[in-house]
């Protein structure tokens, strides 16, 4: 696939003029034209990995993706709506830049959204920051910073589950690799309906049972899944040593799709081996094992659990994400933590970030009181700025402190750093970030930098607005004050 930039005709020359887009997506428009490099960073992923870029069938072109990754994120839409509308809507066909041209199935969209990297986003995002610094949108003089938790698409775990679901897929992945082997086929021994009927006995226990029968069952059930994982590594050491053993030679797509195969179920083995070693250290052995020791999905294995001490939510599933915003909204920076490090451990961090953007530092960083740390307040302090607003947290505070908090200074800095839980809830609700439906940690962050894009470009053409109404009103002013002045003269 190589992607081309096509040429508008003549009625689309003649539609621009009768078309408009609407305010928001008119200024995104713009900003996406003065930004060129943008569209270059998205044709050097577009073009990873193809021998002769030039070649083969017409694609979307780096523009076309872009404007499409970020106009899902502002409806929050899926592919089939997202092409749907495009589709339908001849305002988006322009915004998008397919005019006239046949719109792609919306599987294109999820195979071109997929070769986007994560450092592709950030270097765009950090690219659209600094344009709004250019445009004078943005100065730099207040931070507000905070973590947020973003789900990943799992089911609860439970012990039971999570080896019914590892047993099901190597079983299911057995099935195709044992059917390209060559030579006689592999004989695939259906493990399925046993360990489905255990997983749903130990689903299904009562407390009482539980006390009864549920080391005998879980015994079963890892013998099971156990007897599973031992197949599987037999077919993948069968599947190689078939690749070795081959005088005919298989092509080069039948090989691929072996090895493919054979990576894939020995991941999907691993996975199993460590989810019937937490179920037997829980289970049968008694032992309480850590959370950085346990996995919690075989499909998600990047999933962490994260505690945050919330009333309605004690426990979530997914990565911890950390956010800090300027104070005109914009997202300075992003970043996806492995596990559930401490709040207070991104101070310095962010500080250093926010000193590469601006060249300066904040004269406001406000933040919840899970930042609160001496050092941090008094390398904030040593940094030069002037307000530092981070809650103490825990008892044994001092007067000093106590006195500090009551300030109209301090109170005014919470009430800004407050702003930042409404971002959090618009990427929540607006842009697509409270649960992801993409698989794998890359497609995690791809989606989370688009998400933060999208805010930004959003942002940036509000404020857009309010400058052009602000000049319209300064413009207006004179001329109704002329005019009250003729109506005086002529009474």
């Amino acid at each position: 696939m190589r992607p081309t930039a096509s040429q508008p005709t003549f009625a689309d020359l003649e539609r621009r003029a009768e078309y408009r887009l609407n305010p928001v997506l008119k200024s995104i428009d713009e900003v996406l034209d003065k930004q060129g490099e943008l569209v270059e960073l998205v044709r050097e992923d577009l073009q990873r990995g193809l021998k002769k870029a030039n070649l083969g069938r017409t694609g979307m072109n780096p523009s076309q993706v872009l404007r499409s990754l970020v106009l899902m994120r502002i409806k929050n839409w899926d592919y089939r709506e997202l092409q749907e509308r495009i589709e339908d809507g001849v305002s988006l066909r322009f915004f998008t830049g397919f005019e006239s041209v046949t719109v792609p199935k919306h599987d294109a969209f999820n195979r071109a959204f997929k070769r986007l990297t994560v450092e592709t986003l950030r270097t765009v995002n950090e690219c659209v920051i600094q344009a709004a610094v250019g445009m004078g949108l943005e100065d730099g003089k207040q931070l507000r910073v905070d973590t947020t938790v973003v789900e990943t698409n799992i089911h609860y775990p439970t012990d039971a589950t999570l080896m019914w679901d590892a047993s099901r897929t190597i079983q299911r992945l057995m099935k195709k690799l044992g059917a390209k082997i060559p030579g006689k086929r592999a004989r695939v021994r259906n493990r399925n309906i046993s360990g489905r009927r255990r997983m749903q006995q130990l689903q299904r226990m009562t407390a009482q049972e539980r006390s009864r029968s549920q080391v005998r069952k879980y015994r079963e059930m890892i013998g099971i899944v156990e007897g599973v994982i031992t197949d599987g590594e037999g077919l993948v050491a069968k599947a190689r040593k078939a690749l070795a053993r081959e005088k005919r030679p298989l092509s080069k797509d039948a090989a691929t799709r072996i090895e493919k195969l054979s990576k894939e179920l020995e991941e999907y083995c691993q996975r199993g081996r460590q989810v019937v070693d937490q179920s037997r250290r829980r289970v049968l052995e008694g032992e309480q094992v850590p959370s950085d020791e346990k996995i919690y999905s075989v499909f998600e294995s990047h999933t962490a659990v994260i505690k945050r001490g919330k009333a309605q939510k004690p426990v979530e599933f997914g990565r911890k994400v950390f956010l800090q915003e300027s104070g005109n909204g914009l997202i300075t920076d992003y970043r996806i933590l492995v596990g559930n490090p401490g709040d207070g451990s991104h101070v310095s961090v962010s500080l250093e970030h926010h000193r590469k953007m601006f060249d300066c530092v904040p004269e406001l960083y406000a933040s919840d009181r899970g930042f609160f740390s001496a050092e941090n307040v008094k390398a904030c302090q040593e940094a030069g700025i002037k307000h530092v607003c981070i809650p103490h947290k825990g008892g044994g505070r001092s007067d000093e402190q106590t006195a500090k908090e009551r300030t109209k200074d301090f109170k005014q800095g919470q009430r800004f750093r407050a702003g930042i839980e409404g971002r959090i809830s618009v990427l929540f609700r607006g842009r697509g970030m409270k649960r992801c439906l993409a698989k794998g940690p890359v497609a995690f962050e791809v989606l989370v930098g688009a998400a933060v894009l999208t805010n930004n470009l959003i942002r940036i053409a509000q404020l857009l607005e309010e400058r052009a109404k602000k000049r319209r009103s300064k413009k207006s002013k004179p001329a109704s004050r002329h005019a009250e002045s003729v109506r005086e003269k002529a009474a």
